[in-house]
């Protein structure tokens, strides 16, 4: 039994605390025994939903659109400086482009990323679609 001392309005209580079972509890007050049944508190369970990771996207005949990440780049690459997915392809083969133009919108991180051509001249090719997802460094277009 634990024992403790309690004054309360100017008088001493000596307080035994005996067995607790379930709900109720042997208590000594001052040397005469009670029965004192505790309150329940129902406590709600926490349910914790661990996430499933999601596949890699595909394309309409099954094909992964993600693009790898290339060997070495050309000096006429315009790579992605992050990755994330294209959502736009402002250009096309053959365009006549400059160095500020704006060739690709990439989504990363649920920001709109313009990519940029970074030089003057003609788009040999371009290596990516709308809803492609890409790596850091994959080649989105090549200018010559």
């Amino acid at each position: 039994m634990k024992e403790y001392k309690y004054k309360i309005n100017g008088n001493n209580y000596t307080v035994a605390v005996g067995d607790i079972d379930d709900n109720s509890a042997q208590v000594e007050v001052n040397g005469v025994p009670y029965k004192v049944e505790l309150e329940q508190t129902k406590v709600k369970p926490v349910s914790v939903s661990t996430p499933k990771a999601s596949p890699a996207p595909r394309t309409a005949s099954g094909e992964k659109v993600i693009a790898s990440k290339p060997a070495a780049g050309g000096k006429g690459s315009v790579v992605a400086p992050l990755p994330g997915v294209v959502i736009s392809v402002a250009v096309k083969v053959g365009d006549t482009v400059k160095a500020s133009d704006t060739v690709v919108m990439l989504e990363a991180m649920k920001m709109e990323n313009s990519i940029r051509a970074g030089r003057d001249g003609r788009v040999a090719s371009v290596n990516v679609n709308p809803g492609d997802s890409v790596l850091e460094g994959a080649t989105l277009i090549t200018i010559e």
